[in-house]
Order: C-alpha cells, then structure tokens, then sequence
C-alpha cells in the first residue's frame, strides 16, 4: 500500500508539492498525471527514498 499524507516540498521559496495526499492499495493501478514543473517527479523521487519532503509523510508497505 502507498500512503501520502500532506506531502510538501520546498526548493528555498518556490514550493514544488503543495499538501498533496493519496493512498493506493496492494494491486490497485493508478495513474499519476500532471503538467510540466506540477511535481510529479519530485513525488516520485519523495516516495522512492531519494530526497526527504518539507513536510508530511509518505510510506510504501508502511515504510517511511
């Protein structure tokens, strides 16, 4: 299961994520949409452990 909570980040004054939140369950297919510079990859890099966020909370199988 992937569990985002509130999820923020920052670069210095520009934020690139502004409090998103979702959840998808084990199996689930779910597409992930936006237009250039909306944070799509810097949620992905969030959620694969290579950068932290600002603020909130994002756990894949309960995993920070």
């Amino acid at each position: 299961m992937i569990q985002v909570e509130e999820l923020t980040k920052d670069y210095g004054p520009r934020r690139a994520i502004d409090h998103i939140s979702f959840h998808a369950e084990k199996g689930e297919i779910l597409g992930f949409l936006g237009p250039n510079g909306a944070g799509k990859t810097t949620t992905m890099r969030i959620l694969c452990g290579y950068m932290p966020p600002s603020m909130g909370k994002a756990s894949i199988a309960g995993f920070d």
